[in-house]
């Protein structure tokens, strides 16, 4: 394993941290009959333990690289030589809605700083502000909920908060606060962090709690003579209705109707925001903001109307002041393509619609304004950074109002920043811990000006380390370290002649989960950035203007309608493929190109003067490029002549159907994952389950099936259909999908002829989607194939056993698992990896649905949601099973000629072990929080996501890869 680990990788070991050290589960802690640790387990972190009242939990496998307590041991002797890596402790969590977020901001930072020259250790905070040393495996979870009832098994915690910052104070050089939202935005953590000396990343408490308070940050605006949107503030749940009047008439508003946006003063970003018309409807929804708890002061602000709203990255580059903060390439954020289903969602910018992936937001990058404006808003949001104080980098919201649109009546005369002859920019938010997903503002911007995801991390923690003395030297040997490595890797690099290898990962299409599908490419391309002997290139598969699939007979007939973009590193990061399609097209537009390519080396220029007074700046490390593209048939032929391997990241359609997979084999293309035969086979239910019917003496159960044309169905009756079906599959409720579609695409549980009807008409009007709840029992959202397919296959539904994670503690303790067995059946997802024939099982998950019987495309894949028990609890299945559950998976694996790495979905038995297949997926999931990645990490070794993407690589050259048996 060693020989195939990337330089860049390191123990990530939950290390106990004094002056000595002991190293994760290496680490031998004798227990209480209590389950407490015994102070003479461990010199260091026990004695600690007992002076701070920390207790010691059960902690599971920590990710370590290093194959004995020896290595380790010489390891961490040399950490307290001159010369040991930074040690970086990464807080995320916390008591606001933006938790969830907050862990997708701290796996992308652990992502991108970790290295030879860093050392991570991670920390999360739960709702109720205990604090956890955890594993960084743990921060592949989706979600909170799939988090916080996990903490008391698999992380070390805390006694008080002072404990835990006086544990950070020994054992970390640096922390990085990643909460959003309250505790980790208002100055909370950062007054902790003060009070015991812990140097930090980012703004003090005292400037947090300023510019955190949108209400006080206003004033803080106006006294600096910004333009500022007039506002009302409301602290009680009788507000004056006198003085709102007065305010709605100075305003120039119509009592009735006049349109306001209503928005807590502390609830972070954008948490609780609605749109009010009139006097009435402004009280009412500013009382019930105080009275269901989300703040205590309410501002009520003028509507923009006609604005468009902007975000702006601000980049601290020097020691004093006069050296002026930098404000890389603003982004534009287009709402006006929103659907509007009420006006409680008239284009309000949601904090759902700045962090997770949409496709009804649009993103400029830099806007579509004019250049004076553009420079303008970053001279102001320059302005803004240096007059309130912030530290290191922030995130400043704001609109423009073209032509003066609705300016506000009533500015004074004493403005000095904001009208210009295009339009007024009004700022209005200011983020001080921004969002850092992998697609965030943060690295769309940076990309934009020439920082990789690392390089701009790395950056904000130089310079926050410069700014304590204590860390000037610390900083000083870690720039040392990383030069020093980065020349050894150099020197270890294929050179030009000799070539690196190419990957090209490609992601898109045109199902339903193309977006998941780029959030996989994303991922991927990322992670295999890595590993300096590649060269890795992400290609947007483009929508096709006529679907065209292996199950028409026409895998040849269409592929010059389809269009493959390859792409430069900044427009990768965008939130959908339409947005990453539209970016494309626009780069290349001579106009757009040329305005761009200035504004970018305005601003490169301002970076590259300020950052190179500081030794640890090492440059930039992304080159300007524009977009290229290729019709399919070209591209393949490119990838030949490159002698890439292509990385097929394109979920359901082509990408799993075999089309792809033969055009590439045709060609002489290696590629991932199994071959058209296979592809082809699992991409179809039926045949699916006709490949398996001969093994049920095995143990391997196939659900029976009952396949209907589309065209019957929408000319059927369906009191008949419905009735045939149930008595034909022995059911009174059903399981429909797609015969041939990706996974969790068109599937539903049907209970009624009503039900049935509902879906039906769906397809007949090809909706994209099934609103949630549109059937007799409560359900998530409902991505609809489009087209609709030529046929559906119904099931009998499998009923399993419910598990459920309680919204309630325990003794005021972590959540914990409710599970009552009724068929002794439960659902789990299964990831296989390794070469054709010797496939090899991963731990199984158990899925834990939240939405309703189905999982959602959401629930698999995306970051955010999502419940998974890996491995699954011994109390639900025993050991005996889980291994009989994992013998039959690989002999399925095996069975159907699976290569690389795919993942089944199976009902399993609780006590034999006896698995009933579901779907087999070619092309799964590979998202930052997908299950895949929780399951490798549990193997023993663990694998790395980063390892995990470069066997598969490894494979198709012919390679064994990492020797997990």
């Amino acid at each position: 394993m060693a020989s195939l680990t990337a330089p860049g990788i390191v123990s990530f070991s939950l290390r106990c941290r004094s002056r000595n050290h002991c190293f994760g589960e290496q680490c031998s802690i004798p227990r209480a009959a209590d389950g407490s640790a015994s102070v003479a387990g461990c010199s260091s972190w026990g004695l600690k333990a007992a002076n701070l009242g920390v207790p010691m939990l059960a902690t599971r496998a920590s990710s370590n690289l290093y194959s004995s307590v020896e290595e380790g041991s010489r390891v961490l002797e040399e950490e307290e030589e001159p010369g040991r890596p930074l040690r970086v402790g990464i807080i995320c969590g916390g008591p606001s809605a933006e938790r969830g977020i907050s862990l997708n901001s701290a796996r992308s930072v652990l992502d991108h700083i970790q290295g030879e020259d860093l050392h991570v250790v991670c920390y999360y905070i739960d709702c109720n502000l205990n604090a956890y040393a955890i594993s960084p495996a743990q921060l592949y979870s989706n979600t909170p909920a799939d988090f916080d009832f996990k903490l008391e098994s698999l992380a070390q915690g805390f006694h008080s908060l002072h404990a835990f910052v006086e544990h950070l104070a020994v054992s970390v050089d640096i922390v990085f606060p990643v909460i959003h939202g309250r505790f980790g935005e208002d100055g909370g953590i950062q007054e902790l962090l003060e009070k015991a000396n812990v140097p930090f990343v980012g703004t003090t408490s005292h400037v947090c709690r300023q510019a955190f308070d949108k209400y006080n940050a206003s004033l803080e605006l106006s006294r600096q003579a910004f333009v500022t949107v007039p506002s009302f503030l409301v602290q009680a749940t009788q507000p004056n209705r006198d003085e709102m009047e007065q305010w709605f008439e100075r305003n120039f508003l119509d009592r009735e109707k006049g349109k306001v946006v209503v928005k807590p003063t502390l609830a972070g970003s954008s948490i609780g925001v609605v749109v009010a018309y009139g006097i009435d409807d402004a009280i009412e929804k500013a009382v019930n903001i105080i009275k269901e708890g989300i703040d205590d002061k309410v501002l009520v602000e003028v509507f923009l109307e006609g604005g468009i709203e902007f975000t702006a990255i601000v980049i601290d580059v020097g020691m004093d002041n006069d050296v002026k903060p930098i404000v890389l390439l603003p982004t534009e954020v287009d709402l006006q393509i929103l659907a509007k289903p009420d006006a409680s969602e008239d284009v309000i910018f949601n904090y759902r619609r700045k962090y997770l992936p949409t496709q009804q937001v649009a993103y400029y990058t830099p806007p579509r304004f004019p250049i004076h404006v553009i420079e303008c808003i970053r001279q102001g949001a320059s302005m803004l950074f240096q007059s309130f104080g912030l530290r290191d980098f922030a995130r400043i919201d704001g609109w423009f109002l073209p032509n003066h649109v609705n300016l506000i009546p009533t500015l004074g005369k004493d403005i000095k920043f904001g009208l210009t002859e295009s339009g007024t920019i009004l700022f209005t938010d200011i983020n001080l811990v921004s969002g850092m997903e992998q697609t965030s503002f943060l690295f769309q911007q940076a990309s934009k000006v020439g920082f990789s995801h690392s390089n701009i991390l790395q950056t904000v923690i130089q310079h926050a380390c410069s700014r304590f003395p204590s860390l000037k030297s610390c900083s000083s040997v870690w720039n040392t370290l990383a030069r020093r490595l980065h020349s050894a890797r150099l020197r270890n690099i294929p050179s030009k002649s000799q070539g690196r290898r190419k990957v090209f990962v490609l992601f898109g299409g045109e199902t339903s989960e193309r977006q998941v599908s780029l959030m996989s490419g994303t991922n991927v391309w990322l992670n295999l950035q890595g590993y300096d002997d590649l060269d890795v290139i992400p290609c947007l598969l483009a929508p096709a203007r006529v679907y065209a699939s292996a199950q028409h007979g026409d895998v040849n007939q269409h592929e010059n309608y389809r269009t493959v973009w390859t792409l430069p590193y900044s427009l990768v990061l965008r939130h959908t493929t339409e947005e990453v399609l539209a970016a494309c097209i626009e780069a290349i537009e001579p106009d757009r190109a040329s305005l761009t390519s200035h504004l970018r080396n305005n601003a490169t220029s301002e970076l590259a003067e300020a950052l190179s007074k500081h030794d640890w700046f090492t440059g930039f490390d992304i080159t300007e490029e524009l977009p290229t593209n290729y019709t399919l048939e070209n591209w393949i032929q490119h990838a030949k002549e490159a002698q890439a391997i292509v990385f097929i990241a394109v979920h359901g359609g082509i990408g799993e159907d075999g089309t792809l997979q033969s055009l590439l084999e045709s060609a002489g293309v290696p590629y991932t994952g199994p071959g058209p035969s296979a592809s082809k086979v699992c991409m179809d239910k039926v045949q699916t389950s006709v490949s398996l019917s001969h093994l049920t003496n095995l143990g391997v159960l196939t659900i029976p099936k009952d396949v209907r044309s589309t065209e019957e169905l929408l000319n059927s009756n369906l009191t008949d259909t419905w009735q045939d079906l149930t008595v034909k599959l022995q059911s009174e409720s059903l399981c429909i999908k797609p015969t041939r579609d990706g996974c969790s695409t068109g599937v539903a549980r049907l209970r009624s002829r009503e039900d049935l009807k509902v879906y039906i008409n769906a397809l007949q009007k090809s909706l994209p989607r099934l609103p949630a709840n549109s059937l007799s029992k409560g359900h998530g959202v409902i991505e609809m194939p489009n087209p609709p397919p030529q046929s559906l296959v119904f099931e009998p539904f499998i009923e399993t056993d419910e598990i459920i994670v309680s919204s309630k503690s325990v003794d005021n303790n972590a959540r914990h698992l409710i599970w009552e067995e009724r068929t002794g059946w439960i659902e789990v997802t299964v990831g296989v990896m390794g070469t054709r024939g010797e496939m090899h099982s991963l731990s199984p998950s158990i899925t834990v649905k939240e939405t309703g019987d189905i999982l959602s495309l959401e629930e698999k894949f995306q970051g955010g949601t999502g419940i998974n028990l890996t491995p699954p609890p011994a109390t639900i299945i025993s050991e005996e099973a889980l291994e009989a559950c994992k013998r039959r998976v690989e002999i399925i694996a095996n069975t159907l000629y699976l290569e690389g790495f795919s993942r089944i979905d199976a009902f399993v038995n609780v006590h034999t072990g006896e698995v009933m297949v579901i779907e087999v997926n070619t092309v799964p999931g590979m998202t930052p929080s997908t299950v895949l990645i929780h399951q490798a990490l549990n193997e023993q070794p663990p694998i790395h996501p980063r390892e995990f993407f470069r066997t598969v690589n490894l494979w198709v050259l012919g390679f064994k890869g990492l020797g997990i048996r």
